[in-house]
């Protein structure tokens, strides 16, 4: 190694872990025959070296990180790193996100992946000079206590194809430069404190496959420049204050499989446009003050597992199509204001089991014919008498039909993630 660059490397090792006398241990932490764990090497392309590519922290069986450690900012000194891992690490001493100053751009060039994963100890504000690593590609900010804004200099990170700032404390609105990320794939500031609209501008970024802005306190309408995500796959708007019409090209999204939109406060009819988006696999509405009736269209959704539109405010009858969509495994419909026969039989009651959720519907009542042995919780047509032993759950979430939107998301963001490794590793 560079005898600088090994310098650098031990004071970074000496001030985040104490799991060995790493200079003592290890001399020669490249070298195949000592290298240490977390550690990923690679030689230069000008000169005959070992050069640091990669770093890990906090993860066995990387190393562990002492309970002072804070975040070490000489680790943007290294020239060649290029993916840089802290989890579960800063969890008991307060410290800040800082880059040093450097001394020309091209210094930070060579990160492509930056994770602070799970670190309860890392506040304060997400640094402006972020941006001055220009190369990254995935930028992972998840889990931790970072509060303020959201600085504008994150959007000019034009080569980023991930970005995840959720679960922190972030506050204000989204800025609109960020319609700038137009190689993005996956975008999640879910479970944070930001306010205003959805940016129009989120129209610019058709490769976006992830849009999750959940459990936000964001206002208005999802913008009708929507349609224009040809690629988007899974969205995510729950728990916000979102509310009005649809955007008017919403049987558009035609890759989208995934709609989960629970708990604004929307009051309007239900949209036929969702029966028209043929790949969906989960629509979650609940809680959202939908009136009128379910629209037929949605029987037209052949690969639906997943249908939450509980506590709503939906009349009439289920549709008679609901009963032949042989994907589902999921159906909530339960506090609402619907009536009539229930148009399922004993074969699809019984495939369903507990994942079927008619309660607190007085209206709706089923067939004597199909009401022996099976146990749903509403009334039997024409009796006073509830097949109700076994009751349907309570809960809006299915964990099966969550589970399966957690896989999807891990799927897409693994994908990028094992090209981004090719792109850094193979070479």
């Amino acid at each position: 190694m560079d005898p600088s660059e090994a310098e650098t490397l031990f004071n970074i090792m000496d001030s985040m872990s104490s799991d060995h006398t790493w200079r003592i241990s290890f001399p020669n932490p490249c070298n195949s025959a000592s290298s240490w764990p977390g550690i990923e090497c690679k030689p230069g392309q000008n000169d005959k070296l070992l050069h640091v590519s990669r770093l890990d922290f906090g993860s066995p069986p990387n190393p562990s990180c002492k309970t002072t450690a804070t975040f070490p900012s000489q680790v943007f000194t290294l020239p060649y790193l290029q993916s840089l891992f802290f989890f579960h690490c800063f969890t008991q001493t307060k410290t800040n996100i800082s880059l040093p100053l450097l001394s020309h751009p091209s210094n930070a060039s060579s990160l492509q992946q930056l994770s602070l994963r799970s670190n309860p100890a890392l506040v304060g504000p997400i640094p402006s000079q972020i941006s001055s690593l220009h190369s990254l590609q995935i930028l992972t900010l998840s889990q931790n206590r970072l509060a303020g804004r959201i600085p504008v200099q994150i959007f000019s990170l034009n080569s980023l194809v991930h970005l995840d700032l959720s679960y922190n404390l972030l506050t204000g609105p989204i800025p609109p430069q960020l319609g700038s990320l137009r190689n993005l794939v996956g975008l999640d500031l879910s479970y944070n404190s930001l306010s205003g609209s959805i940016p129009d501008t989120i129209g610019q970024m058709g490769l976006l496959q992830k849009f999750d802005l959940s459990s936000n306190f964001l206002v208005g309408n999802i913008p009708d420049s929507i349609e224009k995500l040809n690629s988007l796959v899974f969205m995510a708007l729950s728990s916000n204050r979102l509310g009005g019409k649809f955007p008017q090209g919403l049987a558009k999204l035609q890759s989208l499989q995934y709609f989960i939109m629970d708990d604004n406060p929307m009051f309007i009819p239900l949209p036929e446009e969702f029966g028209k988006l043929m790949k969906l696999q989960e629509l979650r509405v609940a809680n959202s003050g939908y009136s009128g009736t379910i629209p037929t269209s949605f029987s037209h959704l052949t690969n639906l597992s997943t249908l939450s539109l509980q506590n709503n405010r939906l009349t009439g009858e289920i549709p008679e199509g609901f009963g032949s969509l042989s994907h589902i495994y999921h159906l909530n419909l339960s506090r609402n204001m619907l009536a009539g026969i229930v148009p399922f039989n004993s074969i699809f009651l019984k495939r369903l089991g507990r994942n079927l959720d008619l309660s607190a519907n007085p209206g709706l009542c089923l067939s004597p014919s199909e009401a022996y042995g099976v146990k749903i919780g509403v009334n039997v047509c024409g009796t006073n008498r509830t097949v109700s032993t076994i009751q349907p759950f309570n809960k809006s979430e299915a964990p099966s039909g969550l589970c399966k939107s957690l896989f999807l998301l891990c799927f897409i963001l693994c994908t990028s993630v094992l090209a981004l490794h090719h792109i850094s590793f193979s070479a």
